[in-house]
């Protein structure tokens, strides 16, 4: 009986022995198969993104961190992504200068007519063009060429490439289907004119204020802007009432500007506009003085704004008229219109050139191209007609800026609808900016008696309901 209770006793204690050993061990195994399981992930199977090792772990390894360009998991994702539908397509533009095509020089281009075309030399004082652009090559072309072919000399139109791409233009990166390609070359080597690229993609105000920079940087006191979507020609129906002559479009803004500069004019001048700010003549230190233009309304209202400090500072703003300037969203299909004309023959003339892809092109010169011509009349009512068809489009007045929609895997694409859609949502942002600065909506600030120094301190005006109470 007694060894009976002894073996029990010794089977009991082994029993328990072996039960520790045993728990200890799967204690031990446990923790190292779940390091052993983070530590060497199989390459079909990754973590999820908001898994972390378990303490005492080595870091996942780089390679196997989820990505950005990783799909999502179809077998984790209980949601389901929506797009939106695809954009409307438009047709390919095409560029609205074929003779310019196998051009390298000026020479090469038609001669500007006679009666238009800017002194020679040029005259003693800068008459700097800025001439912004973002988007829509054809349009920015159609400006230059109006610009040129109403006497503006070459030299002193400066395009300012506002297009976010840095040096992807310069280099020859960016196609025509891209909306913020521009022919570089053609510009500079063709054409004659300057191209200066902002370091980035500015907003209206902060363009504005580059324009005053760059000035400054030159040591102008004054300079000139002009939209992008515009056409401008010479009125060769006009006499000057003190010569008795006519005075192209380029003539006719030196004068205005002599005036500014003469000694005996109000020195407290800041504009002149010549159809309101498609054409602006602007003094570099009035607008330092009233510090620049407010960046924090980049777009909409921001004219209201600047406009409304000169005047409240005492500036004088003035208009005057020194041609035709067009409020346009559409091209000629060719910009030969604009040179249309040359000096006058007795002689029909007929040139034939080829274009890159080898088709001949017949230009004929009538004798009935001289100044106020038909020609001149038929020119003046397209132009006309394009600005009633901007100003008229179901769609709105600024689809031009939307026309192209390539460019995919170009230097610094982005999806020209969203780039679109980003734009107006900022210009919206804009006018909330400009009704809290002063507390009113509208442009006519000074007309409801708010003066220089109500900035940011007006609380916001109630607006009245449909009754007007």
């Amino acid at each position: 009986m007694q060894l009976q209770a002894k073996t029990r006793c010794s089977i009991v204690i082994l029993l328990s022995f072996l039960i520790i050993i045993t728990t200890i061990f799967f204690l031990h195994l446990s923790p190292r198969d779940e390091l052993l399981t983070h530590s060497h992930p199989s390459p079909d199977v990754k973590p999820p993104p908001d898994s972390s090792p378990p303490l005492g772990s080595s870091p996942t390894p780089d390679s196997d961190l989820p990505s950005a360009s990783d799909p999502p998991s179809d077998t984790n994702s209980t949601s389901t992504i929506r797009y939106r539908p695809p954009a409307d397509s438009r047709p390919p533009v095409t560029d609205n200068f074929p003779f310019a095509f196998d051009a390298s020089s000026p020479s090469d281009l038609p001669p500007v007519p006679s009666w238009n075309a800017p002194p020679s030399p040029h005259v003693g004082r800068p008459t700097p063009l800025f001439i912004g652009f973002t988007r829509n090559w054809p349009v920015l072309q159609q400006a230059v060429v109006s610009y040129i072919t109403a006497g503006w000399p070459a030299s002193d139109l400066y395009v300012i490439e506002n297009t976010g791409t840095m040096s992807s233009n310069r280099d020859g990166l960016l196609t025509l289907q891209n909306p913020f390609y521009l022919n570089y070359q053609r510009l500079t080597k063709v054409y004659g004119v300057n191209v200066v690229s902002t370091p980035t993609l500015l907003t209206f105000a902060q363009l504005q204020n580059f324009y005053i920079w760059l000035a400054g940087e030159n040591d102008w006191d004054y300079y000139f802007w002009s939209h992008m979507d515009v056409i401008a020609l010479s009125d060769e129906e006009y006499i000057d009432p003190e010569t008795h002559e006519y005075q192209p479009l380029y003539k006719r803004m030196l004068s205005v500007l002599d005036k500014t500069l003469s000694p005996t004019y109000d020195a407290k001048w800041a504009i002149v506009f010549f159809a309101y700010d498609k054409l602006t003549l602007v003094n570099r230190h009035a607008y330092m003085d009233v510090g620049g233009w407010d960046t924090t309304i980049g777009y909409y209202m921001s004219d209201c704004d600047m406009h409304s400090r000169i005047s409240m500072r005492g500036y004088k703003i003035e208009d005057a008229a020194v041609g035709l300037i067009y409020d346009v969203g559409n091209t000629f299909d060719d910009l030969m219109i604009l040179y249309r004309r040359q000096p006058v023959s007795e002689n029909l003339q007929t040139t034939t050139t080829t274009t890159n892809n080898d088709t001949p092109t017949s230009i004929t010169i009538s004798p009935s191209s001289y100044i106020s011509s038909p020609s001149y009349i038929s020119l003046r009512d397209a132009c006309n007609s394009l600005q009633i068809r901007k100003n008229t489009d179901p769609g709105g007045r600024n689809t031009w800026q939307a026309a192209q929609q390539g460019g995919v895997n170009e230097p610094f694409h982005i999806d020209p609808e969203g780039f679109d859609r980003a734009l107006w949502q900022r210009v919206e942002f804009g006018k909330t900016m400009y009704a809290e600065k002063w507390g009113h909506r509208g442009c006519d600030i000074r007309e409801v008696g708010l003066k220089e120094g109500d900035a940011w301190r007006v609380e916001m005006e109630v607006e009245k309901d449909e009754a007007g109470e």
